[in-house]
């Protein structure tokens, strides 16, 4: 029994589908067999059993009409007691008291023996080795003593339950082979998709995430809310791998740069600028300024790899938020002028707190930044149907017009030889195209060289 447990366990689930199925089929099937054979076999022997009483009772009746003056040419003249008997294969017998037979009608079977416990009833027993059933019945005509025996062999009867059950067994091999193929391509239609999130699975297991995984299923079942589950796990470990290889990307290339020029100041100190109080001076400035940015760099690499989910019960006051960015703003750069403005009662949007105030910061933080001139900051809040508008605008260097597609790439630089100089990642409007896509925000981008720069932010309001 175990061993039938160890193969069965060990097969595929194609063909564990197919053996249930076509086991479940099967024995359905011969449970149906199993009764109709049961309830025929019962109503035709009982049939059997009525045609002798009948045949009884009519022989009976006809002897007891005539007497015992009974002659063999009033037997012969009823012709219609003759032809039921004869048609129904069977034999009967009249006896005297003495058990010596004085009269037979159709010889068809051999006597029975007469058993005076089983008088009146119906009998089965085996008649010239074949299957019948006898019935002796007492008959008292005038001052005689006389029995009747009638013998109903059953062969007619055996004959068609044996032909019944061999058609209910050719039927059934059949069943169980008709069962065994639907079930087979049932299996192989209802399995293949899971033949294919396997396969899926090994090109991922062997080739990493180098393609798209996008398994197709039209149908709404469970398979198909499986392979929906799979899609968006594997879409999410793919965006979680390409963020893994980008911020690896991304720290080696921008890292480079300040770890060589801090190596290169350590070697120079150490060669023979350790002596010098200048050389160490500027070298120690040096790498201080390199270590500050460095960690700010990974600081905001780290924020574009974080993909924390978004909390649904996040709201923001767009007031509050820009008035503490520019309290900030004012106390890093107290040269610069920036202003608020809004034209109407402004409610809470659908960001947090400190989202909203890294977006506005990196966007006000650049238009002081990139500014040949006192920076001023125009801040606009106006509502519009479901949403806010933030409109930033700046008096900038401004940005050339085939380089707006890109500003919001990663460590994207117009200027690199200015960008180094001012100090900036090149991650600020990354993070912050981030962290608008987070929260169902967008932005649009308005620039003209030497004359400024205008975003406009549009964020969905809370309530």
């Amino acid at each position: 029994m175990r061993k039938i447990k160890d193969y069965i366990s060990n097969l595929s689930l194609q063909r564990k589908w197919m053996l249930t199925s076509s086991a479940v089929i099967f024995i359905s099937y011969a449970i149906i067999c199993i009764v109709v054979y049961v309830s025929l076999h019962t109503w035709l022997l009982n049939d059997e059993g009525s045609k002798v009483k009948r045949t009884r009772d009519d022989v009976v009746s006809f002897l007891e009409s005539q007497g015992p003056n009974i002659s063999i040419q009033q037997i012969q003249q009823n012709t219609g007691l003759l032809k039921s008997i004869v048609d129904r294969d069977q034999t009967v017998r009249l006896f005297n008291n003495d058990g010596i037979e004085i009269l037979r009608i159709n010889n068809a079977s051999q006597a029975a023996p007469l058993s005076s416990s089983s008088m009146g009833e119906i009998v089965q027993m085996t008649v010239d080795k074949k299957d019948a059933y006898v019935v002796n019945e007492p008959l008292q005509l005038g001052f005689f003593q006389v029995y009747i025996q009638v013998i109903h062999p059953l062969a007619r009867f055996e004959s068609l339950m044996h032909y019944l059950l061999t058609a209910m067994l050719i039927a059934g091999v059949g069943a169980l082979l008709l069962s065994g193929s639907i079930g087979y391509y049932l299996a192989n239609y209802l399995t293949k998709p899971l033949h294919a999130l396997r396969a899926s699975m090994k090109t991922v297991m062997d080739q990493g995430f180098n393609e798209p995984i996008q398994l197709t299923y039209t149908s709404h079942d469970e398979i198909g809310d499986l392979l929906k589950m799979y899609n968006a796990m594997m879409n999410e470990l793919q965006i979680s791998f390409a963020q893994q290889q980008q911020f690896v990307a991304d720290a080696s290339h921008e890292l480079r740069t300040p770890i060589q020029a801090i190596e290169g100041h350590l070697s120079l100190l150490k060669r023979w600028g350790k002596d010098d109080p200048a050389i160490l001076e500027e070298s120690i400035e040096t790498s201080l300024t390199e270590i500050t940015r460095m960690r700010k760099m990974i600081e905001e690499l780290l924020e574009l790899a974080r993909r924390e989910e978004k909390d649904e019960l996040s709201e923001a006051n767009p007031i509050e938020v820009i008035d503490s960015v520019i309290e900030e703003m004012a106390l890093v750069y107290p040269k610069a002028k920036i202003t608020l403005s809004k034209k109407e009662e402004i409610g809470a949007v659908f960001i947090t707190f400190n989202a909203l105030s890294q977006i506005i910061r990196n966007i006000v933080e650049n238009a002081i930044r990139y500014c040949e001139k006192v920076p001023e900051v125009n801040i606009t809040l106006s509502k519009k149907e479901h949403e806010v508008e933030i409109q930033i605008a700046d008096n900038g260097i401004g940005i050339a017009e085939n380089n707006l597609p890109y500003i919001f790439d990663r460590f994207y630089r117009v200027d690199e030889a200015r960008n180094r100089q001012i100090g900036g990642t090149g991650l600020g409007l990354s993070i912050t195209k981030m962290l608008l896509e987070k929260y169902n925000a967008s932005v649009e981008v308005k620039s003209e060289e030497n004359v400024g720069t205008v975003f406009l932010l549009k964020l969905p309001l809370k309530y």
